[in-house]
């Protein structure tokens, strides 16, 4: 247990860049801290890190012993969680990042439906339209809403993610109903500047297969599908959205759907996270919540339609 202690105190230090930093962090004092880091060094019989007045750095050993260090206290923290789930007890704090979107739209509530049913557990929700990446900024969790193609993560797949190219009746009304993709060339489009596709949207040809690029252009882009969803209802262009974004508004008929045919269907939701041998118990339990609560959903929207 001692070694395990000057290891959290020489890891805490390195993290956060300094003795008095870390004592911040963890509570204990700075010289508690130093003498820890003093003893795992005696004990190792290496320098782990060198010292100034103002900052610290890490030798070679301490690169190599941060390393392994970080990696085994990983896995006593996932085996610790491994006998709490043995016995019912999966507990800790989940960091989630997920898609300002899917936290915006009804699927967000299915992160308020795990926090109700397991209160032992904390959700820490972060809202990002952009791609983080796991390790660095210290999640546990990503939901992703793609064609998942990071071979660098475990990617599990909760439910289908199908687009559609949705406009206002009036749009189409005043401008006709495109019955290819080549023609909405001609058509204004409201362009959600966070897609992958941008202002290059791709179909594909039911009988071929074959894809079928098309650039559009208009008057509106905004980095937000629900500003998008606005827009088109505004009759300011055609959009491509998630289904769940403009799902209430098809229902209401305030958008219509256009060249279902053409759309690609290949897109998910995933749960991503890092690789480890060991996924914490605490981890494993959202993601199946998440898997079962989406099957639900889909259940009830197919019994719906």
């Amino acid at each position: 247990m001692d070694t395990l202690t000057r290891m959290r105190a020489f890891i805490s230090v390195v993290e956060n860049e300094g003795f008095s930093a870390a004592a911040r962090k963890t509570g204990r004092s700075k010289a508690l801290l130093s003498k820890y880091v003093r003893e795992l060094e005696d004990e190792l019989g290496v320098l782990l890190i060198n010292r100034t007045t103002r900052q610290i750095a890490l030798t070679a050993a301490g690169e190599v012993y941060l390393s392994r260090a970080s990696a085994i206290l990983s896995d006593l923290e996932s085996l610790n969680e491994e006998a709490r789930e043995a016995t019912g007890e999966a507990k800790g704090t989940i960091r989630v990042s997920a898609a300002r979107t899917f936290g915006d739209a009804e699927l967000g509530l299915s992160l308020v439906d795990f926090a109700k049913d397991h209160p032992d557990i904390s959700l820490d929700v972060h809202l990002d339209d952009n791609f983080i990446n796991l390790v660095e900024e210290g999640f546990d969790v990503a939901i992703r809403m793609t064609r998942l193609a990071d071979s660098a993560m475990i990617a599990r797949r909760l439910a289908s993610l199908d687009f559609a190219i949705v406009g206002s009746p009036d749009l189409l009304k005043r401008l006709g109903r495109p019955t290819h993709p080549s023609q909405i060339a001609g058509f204004p489009a409201v362009i959600d500047s966070n897609s992958r596709m941008f202002s290059n949207w791709i179909f594909r040809d039911p009988e071929t297969k074959e894809t079928i690029p098309v650039t559009v252009s208009g008057q509106f882009t905004a980095n937000s599908p629900v500003t998008v969803r606005a827009a088109a209802i505004a009759g300011l262009g055609l959009a491509l959205s998630p289904t769940f974004v403009v799902r209430k508004d098809l229902e209401a008929g305030r958008l219509v759907t256009v060249l279902d045919d053409y759309m690609p269907s290949e897109a998910g939701i995933y749960a991503v996270f890092p690789h480890r041998r060991h996924l914490p118990a605490r981890v494993r339990l959202f993601v199946d919540y998440l898997a079962a609560w989406f099957r639900k959903c889909d259940g009830r929207s197919k019994h719906e339609d």
